[in-house]
This record gives structure tokens, C-alpha cells and sequence, in this order.
């Protein structure tokens, strides 16, 4: 049964969100703050953490860094009532894959869930070559000769849209619909984030290259 690690100080909300996500077959262990969080983490490795932002004695932000320090692929959803643009930045430089503004429905939650732990879709395994890469869409892998970097849900549905229109410019608003649901102004820091991740991701081959074409979007550029 996959294991998930809640950490929401609000009881109610916790209370909420531990039987929804039970009654769809998750082991939900639910902790009141960070200091406790980061504890049971290392204790039950679990397979995905909802963490909420402000919690006492340890905020989300500095458990996600702390489990990132060891493990870099666990998927992390951040609850946050915060709508300041650098507070979703924050969250995603310390190393969540996803995020939810308060209030949300359990629904959204469950779904993006399932889309981090790769439960959405039952595509073959395909491998695309891109340069000196060779990307899986589908185990959400981009290789490098004999290193494997694994991707997380976005970073792979958005690296599979840009290669589907290399060498064209790839609409902005156009990717946050598909990707993010909506293209508004904190979903389009969210995805430049994930951009520099993927730049950073894609530097070892120096025939590829992701341009920001100001007021449009994004091009690939392949060799």
C-alpha cells in the first residue's frame, strides 16, 4: 500500500485529508508539526509528502530541504495559504514537485497525487532521442551515456511538449493550460522554475539549448 507523510498543524484540515485520502486505498500518517514530520519521515520512508508551509517548530520549507540533503526523488506537494510569488519559487528551489493554495478540493489533491506517483496513464515505454540524451516519457528518465536522471511529473510532461515542437516556439499560456490548469501569473513562475531545472538537466550536451522567446514562449533548439 503506497505510504504517504501528511504534515498539516491545522487539525481539522489533517483530520479531512487523512480519511479522503484512505478511503482511496493510501496509508496516511499524519504529523502536527516539522520537528515531528522529519522523524517519521526518516523513520517509515514513505513514498510521497504533503507538507504544509507554516507549521511550528520546523517549517515545511526547511523539512523539504533537510529531505532533500538525502533523498532527491521522493515527491513532495506543498499546502501553503501564502499567494506571494516568491513563496511559490521558495517552495520549488526546496525541492517540492507541486504545490496547492489553500482552500483546495480533495479531488485536485488526489490527482496530482496520482500524477507524482505516476498512476495517471498506461503508455509503452518510448524512448526519444535529443541530442546526447535519450528521454522515457513515460518512466520519466532522461539519460545521459550510463547516467539515468530521473524527472519528476512536470519536468517530463513539460520536456516532453518541448520536443514535440523542437526548433518551434512553444506557446506559454498554451503550456500552463495543459501542464498547470491554468495560466496564471504564479503557475508561470511555477513553470520557469522547472525551465532551470531543465536547463541545468539538459547543459551536458551543448547542442541543446531551451530560449525564452520574450512574449511567446519557449524554443527547443536541437543541434
Amino acid at each position: 500500500m503506497t505510504e504517504i507523510l501528511l504534515a498539516e498543524d491545522e487539525a481539522a484540515l489533517a483530520m479531512i485529508i487523512k480519511e479522503s485520502l484512505e478511503t482511496r486505498r493510501f496509508s496516511v500518517r499524519s504529523c502536527a508539526n516539522g520537528e515531528e514530520a522529519l522523524t517519521e519521515y526518516y523513520r517509515k520512508k514513505p513514498d510521497l509528502l504533503v507538507l504544509d508551509i507554516m507549521m511550528p517548530k520546523k517549517d515545511g520549507l526547511s523539512v523539504a530541504k533537510d529531505i532533500r540533503k538525502t533523498d532527491k526523488h521522493i515527491p513532495i506537494i506543498f499546502l501553503t495559504a501564502k499567494s506571494q510569488a516568491q513563496d511559490v519559487v521558495d517552495g520549488f528551489h526546496a525541492g517540492a514537485q507541486d504545490y496547492l493554495k489553500k482552500p483546495f478540493s480533495m479531488m485536485e489533491l488526489i490527482v496530482r497525487i496520482d500524477a507524482l506517483l505516476g498512476r495517471i496513464g498506461g503508455e509503452k515505454t518510448e524512448t526519444i532521442a535529443l541530442g546526447g540524451f535519450l528521454f522515457d516519457a513515460v518512466r520519466q528518465t532522461l539519460q545521459f551515456g550510463q547516467d539515468v536522471m530521473a524527472l519528476t511529473h512536470r519536468e517530463s510532461a513539460l520536456l516532453a511538449l518541448l520536443i514535440e515542437n523542437r526548433n518551434e516556439v512553444l506557446d506559454r499560456s498554451a503550456v500552463l493550460r495543459k501542464i498547470w490548469g491554468d495560466d496564471d501569473f504564479f503557475n508561470g513562475r511555477s513553470m520557469d522554475v522547472f525551465i532551470t531545472k531543465l536547463r541545468k538537466k539538459l547543459s551536458r550536451d551543448p547542442n541543446i539549448q531551451i530560449l525564452n522567446v520574450r512574449g511567446l514562449g519557449y524554443k527547443l533548439i536541437d543541434g
